[in-house]
Order: C-alpha cells, then sequence, then structure tokens
C-alpha cells in the first residue's frame, strides 16, 4: 500500500456522542457509529486509511476502514501529525521489542499482540531468528508490504511466515493462507520456555505454532508440585504443561490431545529433554471417562481446553462444557490434589471460571479453594481500555475431601 499523506485521506465522520468510548482508549470503530450520511461506509475503498473525526469534525484518530465490517474502523494513530505509514509501524514495533526485550531474556515471545501494541489486527510471535505472524484485518493486509519492511528493519528475521488461517479473518472476508514472505518456511519452530527446549509443528500446527499465553501460567505450576507427583495435562497439544511439571520434579505425567501429531511432538519434546511422557489419544471428556473407570487418580491436573464459548451466544452451551469438564477432571484427584482449570474464552466472563469450578466440585462431592488466579502472560499485554484484549483466565485450586 502507498503511503498517503494526511491531508489526501479520505474522511470517516462519527455520529453525535459516539467519540467517547474512543478519547477513553479503545480503537474500535462499529458501523453503526459511523455517520453514513455524511461519510457513507460504500465511498471508502476495503482496507484504506482514513481520518476520523467526530461529528464537530474534530480529529479523533487515524485508522483502516472496512465498509463491510461490523468493525468498520480500527485506529493506528491518534496523533494528528502521525498518518498511517512507515514510521508509525516502525516506532510500533520499536516499542513492542523494547518491552519484550526488557521481560524476556531468550528471544522466545509475542512480539506484537494487536491492540495492546497499537497495531490492530497484527499478531507476530518470535521463534529466535523465525517471525510467525497473523493479520486479522483488511487494513492490516494492505498494509503488509510496510509491515514486513519494518519487521526486517527492527527485527531483521531470517524467515518471516505469515500463517493467516484465524477465523477473524472470515469477518473481514479475507481467504485462509500461508505466505512466507522470507526465507523458507520450517517444518517446526524452536521455543526456549523456563530451560527447557521445545518444538511444535509449524504449517500442520495450531495458530501461530505456541501458545505463549501460558508461559507465566505454567511457571505458577512450580509451587504448587507435590514432591514425586502424578500429573495430568488435558488438550495437551505438544505437553508444555506435563515437560513443566516434570521439569519441576514430577515423577510421571500423561498428555490427552485428540490429535496424534501434537501427541508425537510431545513424545518429542519429552525425550530431547531427558524424559519420559505417557500419552492418551483421544476425546478429552472420554478420556477422562476412561481413566476413572480404570480407577487411575492424580495429585495435579491441568485443563487447558480450545474456546468453548466463541460467539456470545455460545455461553449457557460453552458453561456447560467448562463445568462438565472441571468436574471430570476433579474426580481423578487425589485427596488433597491440585486442578489448574484455564479457558481462553474471552466470552466467559472472569467471575464465571472459579465459580464454574466450584460447582464442578460441588457435584463431584469434592471442595475446591482458588489459591490463585492467572491470566495471560505479560508478552500479551492487556490494554485497560480495550476489555477485549483480556482474554485468558486460570485458576489454580486445592480440591479436598
Amino acid at each position: 500500500m502507498s503511503e498517503l499523506s494526511a491531508n489526501a485521506l479520505p474522511v470517516l465522520r462519527l455520529k453525535r456522542n459516539e467519540d467517547k468510548r474512543l478519547r477513553a482508549g479503545h480503537l474500535w470503530v462499529f458501523s453503526n457509529e459511523v455517520d453514513t450520511v455524511a461519510t457513507p461506509l460504500t465511498g471508502f475503498a476495503p482496507g484504506a486509511p482514513a481520518r476520523i473525526v467526530n461529528h464537530r469534525d474534530q480529529f479523533v484518530g487515524y485508522g483502516c476502514v472496512n465498509p463491510q465490517a461490523l468493525i468498520s474502523a480500527r485506529i493506528l494513530s491518534r496523533d494528528e501529525a502521525q498518518p498511517i505509514d512507515a514510521n508509525l509501524l516502525r516506532r510500533r514495533l520499536q516499542s513492542a521489542l523494547a518491552l519484550r526485550e526488557r521481560l524476556y531474556a531468550d528471544r522466545c515471545y509475542r512480539l506484537v499482540f494487536g491492540e495492546s501494541d497499537g497495531l490492530p489486527g497484527l499478531v507476530v510471535d518470535r521463534y529466535g531468528d523465525v517471525l510467525v505472524g497473523q493479520l486479522a484485518t483488511l487494513g492490516m493486509e494492505r498494509l503488509r508490504p510496510l509491515i514486513e519492511a519494518a519487521l526486517h528493519e527492527v527485527v531483521a528475521p531470517r524467515v518471516l511466515v505469515w500463517k493467516n488461517d484465524g477465523s477473524a479473518r472470515d469477518l473481514e472476508q479475507l481467504p485462509h493462507e500461508v505466505v512466507v514472505a522470507a526465507g523458507e518456511i520450517p517444518d517446526h519452530i524452536g521455543v526456549i520456555e523456563a530451560g527447557l527446549h521445545l518444538q511444535a509443528p509449524l504449517a500442520a500446527g495450531q495458530k501461530t505454532g505456541w501458545f505463549y499465553d501460558q508461559t507465566a501460567n505454567r511457571e505458577r505450576l512450580r509451587r504448587y508440585l507435590p514432591k514425586g507427583a502424578r500429573v495430568l495435562d488435558v488438550c495437551s497439544y505438544v505437553g508444555a504443561w506435563a515437560l513443566t511439571a516434570l521439569h519441576h520434579g514430577a515423577a510421571r505425567a500423561t498428555c490427552v490431545d485428540s490429535s496424534q501429531q501434537a501427541l508425537d511432538w510431545a513424545q518429542r519434546n519429552a525425550t530431547a529433554n531427558g524424559m519420559t511422557v505417557d500419552v492418551i489419544k483421544a476425546d478429552a471428556f472420554q478420556a477422562l471417562e476412561q481413566l476413572r473407570a480404570a480407577g487411575e487418580r492424580f495429585d495435579v491436573v491441568i485443563v487447558d481446553p480450545p474456546a468453548f464459548i466463541k460467539r456470545r451466544r455460545d455461553l449457557p452451551q460453552g458453561e456447560a462444557a467448562y463445568r462438565k469438564l472441571n468436574q471430570l477432571a476433579i474426580r481423578l484427584l487425589n485427596d488433597p490434589g491440585v486442578l489448574v482449570s484455564c479457558s481462553c474464552s474471552w466470552h466467559l466472563p472472569h467471575d464465571s471460571l472459579p465459580e464454574l469450578v466450584q460447582s464442578a466440585a460441588a457435584a463431584a462431592g469434592r471442595e475446591a479453594r482458588v489459591l490463585e488466579f492467572g491470566g495471560q502472560s505479560p508478552d500479551h499485554p492487556v490494554h485497560p481500555a480495550i476489555p477485549e484484549s483480556r482474554y485468558l483466565k486460570s485458576v489454580f485450586c486445592h480440591i479436598t475431601g
């Protein structure tokens, strides 16, 4: 996309008082907030930058417009002297990099977390000199050449891959695709986490390859591991929770996942770190039922499922699924035992997860006490004005009875 001067940009005008939420810090403009009489959305080229003003024509910000989406514009700059250009993207990336380098000794982290880094619609994960990103919006898709140039200038990656297969692209009417922007796409990515050297598939793997958002929660696990613990990692993917437990003194760990590929990688990771894990290929609910029927018991059970609630209307059904999964997990715990329960469903309120665990414990005839609450790792910073940026929740619970 070519850079445009601020004066040449089309204007997107908001209805009366629809700038309050934006001035408070949010970055999204919804289609029903636009004065479509003064500035019809059909007049904007999809993904094009625009100057956003309120009903008094006062400057609100510069953003990219998608006239066909519910979120019709996303603000990238609130500085009237700084339009959307290469300089803006470079400064945003430099700021994001400086924060991560302060937080992590190893070059393994989420480098860019969308709105929280002032780059809505952009996610970039770093694996040393390999970058794997996702472009979730039409605006970011159009900015891709400038983003790639800025990433090369700021980070100088050997490999840059766009793994654009997220569901957010469906909302923006964008195709799913994998694009290699630099180097050659590797078979897998490598991560250093808490002294462990771990790997996960890339092209055939989940999302951008790794779940960096759980790094801080996995570090929390160490204090809750009794000596010689037996651990169950449910929805394990490539075994990060299980291997963390073994690394911190657990005697035995079992991974449950529906993907044989994920379990194969879990065993490879175990071998590479001088460990052994047991694996069970099965649906999580069925596996927990089968383990209970076999009389198996564990000291620690981690349940880290995919999002059960992807839309608000799925909330009742999703809550029932979380409750059931936790109930099955609690029934496998020794007395006392530790349950680590996680949810990445943004639509599940933060207060609801401990309530669901309590309901599950009661149904299992057990007592639950929350020892600690966890959220996403600091490389996924939460923007205080954007509740959507706070999605991950976890509870570490002491289970008795």
